[in-house]
């Protein structure tokens, strides 16, 4: 039995296979189903799509997840999940899931052992939106973090910008580091969401991530229906502002590059969400 077969028996205590799709050192995609602006959920929706992934694999919720309790979202139960998804070929491979709430390390480790040794990638790019203080008139920069120097040379010419933080790491840099450890070269891109669009889909934010992937990856992507949802959520903001002389003033405030307080924050954030979930 080669170390590899030995490799996948282990892998089926935590993993579920529902095909076995061969693989020759295709990069991997990360995202997670809670993010600003629904940036990673939209942009992982969207690769499927376009690209006819398949899910082969699935992570087993027990060890991970409490099941004692599930939460309730628009009158629909949200049960943790980890897919990874390949599209035919297996030249690129996609992993969605939601955070655990235990054990991250071994839940961290379980999916880097699937995709070094059963995938055999060589690259890793998790994607998730960060809540900037920008006005949604504006550019969406994506920020990144980087394992390796060598990388991050490599992803020069793509408009990355490097990202700054003091705070508790998220997940995906937890992620980031366990691949470090196993030499697989990473990188986390943070793309840029407007506060108050990081509880609705802020498209801007996922079209310019998907821009990213489309020039890294060469995927030929026609992006057009994007620009028609970013148009349609501009035209209502626009139609706000018209009739809202807080709104325009505050959004005004952030074109130029102002701050506002936490209850001007607020109160832009609740007008905007109203008017852009009205029509669903």
């Amino acid at each position: 039995m080669s170390c590899l077969t030995k490799k996948v028996g282990k892998m089926k205590d935590i993993f579920r296979f529902s095909e076995q799709p061969e693989f020759e050192c295709p990069p991997l995609i990360v995202g997670w189903d809670k993010d600003a602006g629904r940036l990673s959920p939209k942009v992982v929706e969207y690769l499927n799509k376009k690209m006819n992934f398949g899910s082969f694999c699935e992570i087993e919720p027990a060890d991970f997840f409490s099941l004692g309790g599930v939460a309730i979202e628009n009158d629909v139960a949200q049960f943790p999940e980890g897919k990874f998804y390949c599209c035919e070929g297996g030249e690129l491979v996609v992993f969605e899931g939601s955070e655990p709430r235990f054990e991250r390390y071994r839940f961290l480790n379980a999916i880097s052992d699937l995709v070094e040794h059963y995938c055999k990638i060589k690259e890793l790019y998790t994607i998730g939106g960060t809540i900037s203080p920008i006005a949604h008139t504006g550019a969406r920069k994506i920020l990144a973090v980087f394992s390796q120097q060598q990388f991050q040379k490599e992803l020069q010419g793509y408009g990355l910008e490097n990202m700054t933080w003091k705070g508790p790491p998220a997940i995906s840099s937890y992620l980031l580091w366990v691949a470090k450890r196993r030499g697989i070269a990473g990188v986390s891109l943070w793309t840029q969401v407007p506060f108050y669009l990081a509880g609705c889909e802020d498209f801007e934010a996922i079209k310019v991530t998907l821009s990213f992937l489309d020039e890294r990856f060469s995927l030929d992507f026609d992006l057009k229906d994007l620009d028609n949802e970013i148009r349609r959520q501009n035209t209502k903001i626009a139609q706000l502002r018209e009739e809202d002389s807080e709104v325009n003033r505050s959004i005004g405030a952030l074109e130029s590059g102002l701050s506002l307080s936490e209850e001007e924050q607020m109160e832009l954030t609740r007008k905007v969400t109203e008017v852009l979930e009205e029509d669903g």
